[in-house]
């Protein structure tokens, strides 16, 4: 089984609500969204601040396009731990949560994103981290392979 940490950008990707996302990479967001749906488990926080992030920026009506269905997916699935695996992660004054790396060299990376690399490195099942189209997650992949956290870019293109 797949286990996955799902960036917001997915899923406003797979809505085609990105104007820099070619249709390539809108169609490789539905795709993985899709396998996740059906054979994969989603890695989130316990404290429910990835869902809330899914929540503000798709709603969770399922509708109109399939990241707003992923996110309704989530919803209903969240309990079901082989669906959906979550994770407590632990807030930091300095680095936001306490399971982000300690390294300097990540010191600049967008701190709205460290929940994703927090949940990633909590879990036990060594999820990757799934990226579209947002460039601080490859401007900084080479300390992320350092440190051991996987990140998957599902798009050619990041901006």
């Amino acid at each position: 089984m797949t286990f996955s940490v799902v960036d917001t950008n997915v899923p406003i990707v797979a809505n085609n609500h990105a104007p820099q996302a070619s249709l390539d990479c809108v169609s490789a967001c539905i795709r993985e969204l899709e396998t996740l749906v059906n054979s994969g488990t989603v890695v989130l926080d316990n404290g429910n601040l990835i869902l809330n992030e899914y929540i503000s920026e798709l709603g969770f009506s399922g509708q109109p396009g399939p990241g707003s269905a992923f996110v309704k997916w989530i919803w209903d699935n969240q309990g079901y731990v082989d669906k959906c695996e979550k994770v407590d992660i632990t807030e930091n004054k300095d680095r936001v949560f306490t399971e982000f790396p300690d390294e300097p060299a990540l010191k600049d990376f967008h701190k709205d994103d460290r929940k994703f690399v927090a949940v990633a490195l909590k879990s036990a099942n060594n999820p990757e981290i799934l990226n579209a189209v947002d460039s601080d997650w490859w401007n900084y992949r080479e300390v992320f392979m350092r440190c051991g956290i996987r990140v998957r870019f599902l798009c050619r293109q990041v901006s």
